[in-house]
């Protein structure tokens, strides 16, 4: 399909910044292991495993869009499944980011947490959508969602290890 193939370059490069940077967090998260204090599953779940999640989602898009497919269709298929799962997964964390009270999320924590992820899963599964459709615009759709999905992941791993760096130095 000619119009997915224009895309290689794109999801060769997220896919391989999405699996580089979910070594990283591996690292970062034995790393901060090491650190004596108390752990708390509960803020992991709200705050460190969605990280990974939307790597892992911009990973497998990344994957899925270099596949050789016959149609739009299978791929399109896919990513309305992922989107919906996605948008599910965000009122999972909103659940978790409530129930945890090991910290008080701010407005960027909804922000980059939940807000943005579930635009950006909202988006793909519109993307599916219209891509039987409009197929070139879909994939410009397809492609943000990847893109956000990847910034967002960014931002939150950066913002945790900034967290934990800081509160560490805070309790010495």
């Amino acid at each position: 399909m000619s119009e997915l193939a224009a895309w290689d370059s794109f999801y060769v490069i997220v896919g391989s910044a999405a699996g580089a940077l979910i070594g990283l967090q591996f690292v970062v998260v034995t790393l901060l292991a090491q650190k004596p204090s108390t752990p708390v599953p509960e803020a992991t779940a709200a705050f460190g495993t969605p990280t990974v999640v939307h790597l892992g989602a911009a990973l497998l898009l990344s994957a899925l869009a270099r596949a050789p497919w016959p149609t739009i269709v299978f791929p399109a298929l896919l990513w309305g499944c992922m989107g919906l799962g996605g948008v599910v997964y965000a009122v999972i964390v909103i659940r978790r980011m409530r129930a945890q009270a090991a910290y008080i999320p701010e407005f960027e924590d909804w922000l980059f947490h939940i807000v943005l992820p579930t635009a950006a899963y909202a988006l793909l599964a519109l993307s599916a959508v219209a891509a039987l459709a409009f197929t070139g615009e879909a994939l410009f759709g397809v492609g943000a969602a990847v893109l956000l999905l990847l910034f967002i992941s960014i931002h939150n791993a950066w913002d945790a290890v900034v967290y934990h760096a800081v509160s560490r130095k805070d309790r010495r």
